[in-house]
């Protein structure tokens, strides 16, 4: 033992020692796994992040029968909102279902009433002209580019009436102008016109509608006088249907 080390310091020695061989060993077991060990744990990993990419696409972990998986399309779009069958068509093709297995669950869908073309049309009729105040003419649009026969359409819309169309045109008009309380009465004459013209109602009763809302502003009384809406209209038309 060397002489300048007292008897007191073997124990703190030995310990630090000791220590230090119990930081080596956890060290070492620390240390990278082994290459078999490795390679399960990223095998693991790949398979999560697999499932973990399909549930956020949306997609199931396994292939699903080609029909089954046409259900599934269906059903994601009918959960959204009532579709046509023409919607459904369009999603599954989309999707890659085969036209043959689409229109099979499409007619099982037709049978027992999970589509009904001339149920939406009515549906799609009264909830657009209440909630966005189209006319006729619009919404037939929207239903024919849906898929809905002429004949389903002209249903539908036989159900709007024709002065229940007028008020919500009027309607319109008397909202917007008090919008448009401080505009010259010649831009809100265009604007308004233009606005009703969108929404698919007739240029006469667009230009009637305007001419009468304008006639109850004093500052637009004289415009509005000067207003010929059946010569304004017979403009407005195309010479196919004058």
């Amino acid at each position: 033992m060397p002489e300048h080390e007292d008897a007191d310091d073997r124990p703190a020695r030995d310990a630090g020692r000791r220590s230090g061989r119990g930081s080596n060993r956890s060290a070492r077991g620390s240390g990278p796994q082994s290459g078999s060990d490795q390679q399960g744990s990223d095998q693991q990993g790949g398979a999560e992040r697999q499932r973990d990419a399909g549930r956020r696409g949306g997609q199931p972990a396994a292939a699903l029968d080609p029909r089954e998986a046409a259900r599934e399309i269906c059903l994601r779009q009918l959960a959204v909102r009532p579709r046509t069958r023409l919607e459904l068509a369009t999603a599954m093709r989309k999707r890659g279902v085969e036209d043959e297995i689409a229109d099979e669950i499409l007619d099982r869908y037709d049978e027992v009433g999970i589509i009904d073309d001339a149920a939406f049309a009515r549906a799609w009729v009264a909830s657009r002209h209440h909630g966005r105040g189209l006319a006729r003419r619009a919404l037939a649009g929207e239903l024919r580019r849906k898929g809905v026969s002429s004949d389903e359409v002209g249903e539908a819309l036989d159900e709007l009436d024709p002065d229940v169309e007028e008020q919500t045109a009027r309607a319109l008009v008397a909202r917007r102008l008090r919008v448009e309380s401080n505009a010259p009465p010649e831009a809100v004459f265009r604007r308004l016109v233009g606005m009703l013209a969108r929404k698919g109602y007739p240029p006469g009763m667009a230009i009637r509608l305007v001419k009468e809302g304008l006639a109850e502003r004093a500052d637009a009384a004289e415009f509005a006088d000067g207003i010929d809406p059946d010569a304004l209209a017979d403009a407005a038309l195309d010479p196919d249907q004058r």
